[in-house]
């Protein structure tokens, strides 16, 4: 077809979201630094940066959470104010936060409901749940108690109240992080579902390879600023990561004797744990061998029973049963963690804030909160603050932990900061064991690359490394054997590199937890 020349080429359509000129401030420090950004309409689009960024609070702005301090954002090519997150979804914009905010003891539909203006609860909800969730493949049961469901089933009553809000935008905070691989494929088909639909997804993820897969483009920021957007088949996980940090990123591999040829450094035979609350998980014979120079890591989708065997063998819980934990052939079952540390174990629970460290406290002051119990900073009752503060400094340079100032408080540091001083803590004193749950959940690539060099490093200078964690990348590129956690038991141990990360998703969706089960998927 060819145009007169009275004739004009249509207007293509402008993007469902831009944002032009965004500038946050909180005090003295820029969140956002004139970050802009468009979202056309049907559109996966992957918002990438390291912690601290300023992705959440650029997120947070679009949702009606915060309001920016200069620049403007349209909606469907009109300006707009999005005054509150009520007012985001009316306009058509729903989020799904990486942390699920359901109550366990209420039915899916009940929570459903709650998050539904009292005008839309109407008596087939129910109904509506189905007919929806049915729609998308997303198969949801609306009578089922939400303790009942797994991490994957959670999520999907979640992406089930953003679409019978009916968006046009669906924001996803790091959806993939408590997934197994097969789960991951089955929200990454009801996402293109919905983006033939005609919705419109803005991605957050530290996992590049799944960007990759899932998203068209990706913006990038670092330290608030926008520095560009790219078509994301064009871009490397690798070079992706690069733009992230803003150097050059390195590899990492595993290193050492195969397993198996060295010495046990940490055995645990046989640990029972009952039930203590309704919604905690029993540990049934867990038994498993960490030895020198390895790290063994321990699959599982979260609350499959990873806390529960964190406290037993932190010491956080005693059993009465002797025999059960055994470091360098010491029966240390029935000692506290205070003892346990002196014996030679090294811990970082999961939760890094108000666990791991106290955020009202100085580095320092947590820096003492683990080396009181081993002699080296106090001595009949009196603390030698002047080595602490020279042992906190010092962590944080070897560790690369970027200070607001001299000696803040743990509240102060970004999230991928903070892991960094808490894992650094322990592993700056070489323990013979140390056990480390999810030690780089929600940090970036940068971030997350150092801790892991570090404990191959620690793991070639001799410690026995145990590792809790959900994520299969992570698992894959450091551990040597690797061992999946269901329901409270644990899997025999295998050779990390002769297993495939399809095998262990379905043992961690509880798939038959047998060796000749994984040799066949590899």
């Amino acid at each position: 077809m060819t145009l007169s020349s009275n004739q004009k080429l249509p207007s293509p359509a402008p993007p469902l979201l831009r944002a032009a000129g965004i500038y946050k401030r909180f005090g003295d420090f820029t969140a956002n630094d004139d970050v802009s950004f468009s979202l056309n309409q049907g559109e996966i689009h992957a918002l990438l940066g390291e912690n601290g960024a300023g992705k959440s609070t650029f997120v947070k702005l679009i949702y009606g959470l915060l309001q920016p301090d200069a620049g403007q954002i349209e909606w469907r090519g009109n300006q707009i104010k999005i005054r509150s997150p009520q007012h985001a979804r009316e306009l058509g914009i729903g989020m799904v936060f990486q942390h699920f905010s359901l109550f366990p003891a209420l039915t899916v539909v009940e929570n459903i409901a709650l998050a539904l203006p009292p005008e839309e609860l109407v008596s087939d909800l129910s109904e509506r749940v189905r007919k929806v969730s049915a729609e998308y493949g997303i198969g949801v049961d609306p009578d089922t108690r939400v303790y009942n469901l797994s991490v994957g089933q959670q999520q999907r009553v979640e992406i089930v109240r953003c679409l019978l809000q009916d968006p046009a935008l669906l924001i996803m905070d790091e959806p993939t992080s408590v997934l197994t691989p097969q789960e991951t494929d089955q929200l990454f088909q009801v996402l293109k579902r919905f983006s033939e639909a005609g919705v419109s997804i803005l991605f957050i993820s530290h996992k590049l390879e799944e960007i990759r897969t899932l998203c068209e483009r990706a913006t990038v920021l670092r330290r608030g600023r926008n520095v560009g957007t790219v078509e994301v088949v064009e871009k490397s996980s690798k070079q992706l990561a690069e733009m992230m940090v803003g150097s050059s990123v390195g590899d990492i591999t595993r290193q050492g004797v195969p397993p198996g040829l060295s010495k046990i450094q940490l055995a645990v035979r046989g640990l029972e744990r009952p039930r203590s609350t309704s919604f905690s998980t029993p540990l049934h014979n867990v038994s498993f061998d960490s030895r020198v120079g390895e790290i063994l890591a321990i699959a599982g989708i979260a609350g499959n029973g990873q806390d529960e065997l964190m406290e037993a063998l932190t010491g956080e819980w005693c059993g009465r049963a002797r025999d059960v934990i055994h470091i360098k052939g010491r029966d240390v079952s029935h000692y506290g963690p205070s003892r346990r540390r002196r014996a030679g174990f090294g811990f970082v629970p999961e939760e890094r804030n108000g666990h791991a460290a106290v955020p009202g406290m100085t580095l320092a002051e947590n820096t003492l909160l683990t080396a009181h119990s081993l002699g080296e900073v106090v001595r009949n009752g009196v603390i030698d603050r002047t080595k602490i503060r020279r042992m906190s400094a010092d962590i944080s340079k070897t560790f690369d932990v970027r200070l607001p100032g001299e000696n803040p408080m743990a509240s102060a540091l970004s999230g991928g900061n903070l892991q960094k001083f808490v894992v650094g803590r322990d592993i700056s004193r070489q323990p013979a064991v140390f056990i480390v749950s999810q030690p780089t959940w929600g940090v970036d690539v940068g971030a997350a690359l150092f801790i892991r060099k570090a404990m191959l490093e620690m793991a070639a200078a001799g410690s026995a490394i145990v590792i809790i964690s959900q994520d299969l990348e992570e698992i894959f590129a450091i551990s040597h054997r690797v061992a999946v956690l269901y329901q409270g038991s644990l899997s025999e141990a295998m050779v990390t590199a002769e297993v495939t990360p399809d095998a262990v998703g379905l043992l961690m969706g509880g798939g038959e937890s047998t060796t000749a089960m994984v040799a066949a998927y590899s």
